[in-house]
């Protein structure tokens, strides 16, 4: 299962939102921070404003910020929120089905199943649990990178004496 672009880019804007709390946050920002092209995530962050994860502050000094609590913003409801459909083949949807073996396929069932499990497992998964993992990860990183410029310690011994 492959998530669209689009839910990706809403993904990333929630979890950016929920390590910047402490202030208002630009759509700006976001596009800079995760190379997206700014138009294309106006039109996420407005969706997700209007889903209520989102609050966007108007004026010289808005910006965005997240509408709710991280630990009540289940991935798995952004998921299904931003996907247009989960048809996995073409079968799924009705219109286009052509398959020959539509009728006695067993593989759609089974198909149907494995979506309800991804989703199942997302839904165990809170954007604040998302953020934390996020944090961890960044603050390791910095902590390597402090790390690498340190001079390394030199250590000096003295030499033993022979005993006679």
């Amino acid at each position: 299962m492959r998530l669209t672009a689009y839910t990706d880019y809403s993904l990333r804007t929630l979890i950016f939102l929920a390590m910047n709390r402490e202030q208002l946050v630009t759509v700006q920002q976001i596009a800079d921070a995760h190379g997206i092209a700014k138009n294309h995530l106006t039109k996420v962050v407005h969706h997700l404003g209007t889903l209520g994860y989102i609050v966007t502050v108007r004026g010289r000094n808005g910006g965005l910020r997240l509408g709710r609590d991280p630990s009540e913003i289940v991935i798995g409801d952004v998921v299904r929120h931003t996907e247009t459909d989960f048809y996995m083949a073409s079968c799924f949807d009705q219109a286009t089905a052509n398959c020959m073996y539509s009728a006695a396929c067993s593989l759609k069932g089974e198909l149907s199943k494995a979506t309800a499990a991804f989703l199942e497992v997302l839904d165990a998964v809170t954007l604040e649990q998302m953020a934390i993992k996020e944090e961890r990860k960044r603050g390791a990183k910095a902590a390597a990178k402090a790390g690498a410029g340190a001079k390394p310690v030199e250590l000096h011994f003295k030499p033993r004496r022979k005993a006679a």
